[in-house]
């Protein structure tokens, strides 16, 4: 009984210390390379938040490589002459974003399925076939980690 005490009892510590790797604190250690980052926006209601997110996101790490998703009403945004509720047109932060080497990417079936020109896309916005897939693609083979703002 008291053996099996004792080795409940290790194999409970154990597992605490292991657990306990997760908890680590992160090394800051640059040798590892640039963090990157997947942001997802399907509605560009979001994108006034996810830009400052993103602002504030470089602000504390310059190096991040952010690449930004968008289909559904999420491309909006990124078409030329769209504005935010209150006037407030979208393209100046999406440059400085850009300047900073931010790279949105808008869903083609998105265009496609809603009719809208292609060259209506903001310049250096590059168009993907498919959004919902270019996430799957920057988070399992690229290693992105994804923020949905």
């Amino acid at each position: 009984m008291i053996k099996n005490i004792k080795r409940a009892t290790f194999v409970g510590l154990l597992s605490a210390l292991i657990g306990l790797g997760g908890c680590a604190s992160v090394d800051n250690d640059k040798s590892v390379g640039p963090i990157r980052t997947v942001y997802h926006v399907n509605d560009s209601a979001d994108a006034t938040a996810a830009m400052r997110n993103i602002k504030n996101h470089l602000s504390a790490d310059p190096t991040a490589k952010i690449v930004v998703v968008t289909h559904s009403k999420g491309i909006d945004f990124l078409l030329e002459g769209a504005a935010d509720k209150k006037g407030n047109p979208y393209n100046i932060p999406v440059e400085e974003l850009q300047a900073k080497g931010v790279d949105f990417r808008v869903c083609n079936n998105t265009l496609v399925s809603r009719k809208i020109d292609p060259k209506t896309v903001l310049p250096g916005a590059h168009i993907v076939p498919s959004g919902v897939a270019e996430l799957g693609k920057l988070q399992s083979s690229e290693g992105f980690v994804y923020i949905k703002p």
